[in-house]
């Protein structure tokens, strides 16, 4: 086995079991200290009081399976890849950017929500992470023609996908296990790209999510024991952004197996294609009927799969099936010919999530 399967292994295992080991403890608490979600909103769809802060153990799982397992500078020369100095540059950024995220979520789980302010703070982790880490979208790799992009729209894409990741996650966290299994998928998903590829240190950072929402998963799928709340959905968010714009940005010239013909636009798309479908609609609809596209109510795709008689469980499955044949289908797409590739993904993405409005509600 090599050194890096080896640390992969290593992170995986240890979010996943820091995770496990941990959360019956964090339960106890949360339920004495009565840190707790209570029924009672129409939008709502528990019966009973159900812990909110398991995104205490998200973040626990997934910075200590990635800190402890971060290679060493003499790691990073395996393969004839030399990973230079900016991973190290990109990781200091990253950590302390999850750590502003996850005292800013736990403080929402815990006291509440003030609007304005968590506004400022997404502003200023945008800032670190594009203006300080540099971790931007500079290029489209010719989709739709479109090579480099000037500097002054890189930087506003990139905060503007920013913000539309962190809070698509936020929003689909709505039925038991749904977010946190779609997380899953998504980090297994970008951590085997990057490891094929040849990028350690973010095939590490996705593997360690993985663990980590895969062990949450035991104790958040139907019935919930433990709710992620905003301090879970944001480090999901902010981790799965940070690996979309680095698979887009990723160098051909580094890349240990040839991934060329597979666009890395749409790839980044297709593994985030549920939240991303499922933002774009509510927010359309919502500005359509002269509302705040950030106001909340009952249209999203995991309430009408519901409404149909779907139960908690078969919903979150539907929703994982089609999360793995986008990705399986990007796969099958035309090589070498982003603007089709786009076109079919993004295109079966929508139909496919919009056809469940087809049917009726279950009376």
């Amino acid at each position: 086995m090599s050194e890096i399967l080896r640390e992969l292994i290593g992170s995986f295992s240890t979010a996943f079991v820091l995770v496990i080991i941990a959360t019956p403890s964090l339960i106890k608490v949360a339920k004495l200290k009565h840190l707790v979600d209570e029924p009672g909103d129409a939008r709502k769809l528990h019966r009973r009081s159900v812990p909110t802060i398991g995104g205490i153990m998200i973040f626990a799982g997934t910075i200590i399976g990635y800190c402890l397992w971060f290679p060493s500078k003499e790691g990073w020369i395996l393969g004839n890849n030399y990973f230079p100095i900016e991973a190290l540059n990109e990781f200091k950024y990253l950590v302390a950017c999850m750590f502003i995220l996850f005292f800013l979520g736990l403080k929402d789980d815990i006291i509440g929500k003030k609007k304005k302010k968590k506004l400022l703070v997404h502003m200023l982790v945008g800032f670190i992470l594009v203006c300080m880490a540099d971790i931007r979208i500079t290029q489209f790799w010719g989709l739709f023609g479109v090579t480099a992009l000037p500097y002054w729209l890189s930087i506003s894409l990139s905060i503007f996908v920013y913000v539309v990741i962190v809070n698509a996650i936020n929003l689909i966290d709505g039925v038991d296990g749904l977010a946190a299994g779609f997380a899953f998928i998504a980090s297994i998903a970008f951590s085997y790209w990057f490891y094929k590829t040849g990028d350690h240190p973010l095939s590490l950072l996705a593997i360690g999510l993985a663990g980590a929402v895969l062990g949450f998963l035991v104790y958040n799928f139907q019935p919930a024991k433990l709710f992620m709340g905003d301090s879970g959905s944001l480090i999901i968010g902010i981790v799965l952004f940070v690996l979309a714009v680095k698979l887009i940005e990723f160098p051909v010239s580094r890349m240990l197996v040839n991934m060329e013909p597979v666009p890395k636009p749409v790839l980044a798309i297709a593994i985030l294609a549920y939240p991303l479908v499922d933002t774009l609609r509510v927010f359309v609809l919502r500005v359509m009927r002269g509302r705040s596209p950030f106001s909340a109510d009952k249209n999203h795709i995991h309430h009408k799969l519901l409404a149909i008689g779907l139960s908690h469980r078969q919903t979150c499955f539907v929703l994982y099936g089609f999360s793995i044949a986008i990705i399986l289908l990007t796969f099958r797409c035309p090589p070498y010919s982003p603007n089709v590739s786009f076109i079919l993904v993004v295109s079966v993405a929508i139909l496919s999530l919009n056809s469940v409005f087809l049917f009726k509600n279950k009376s």
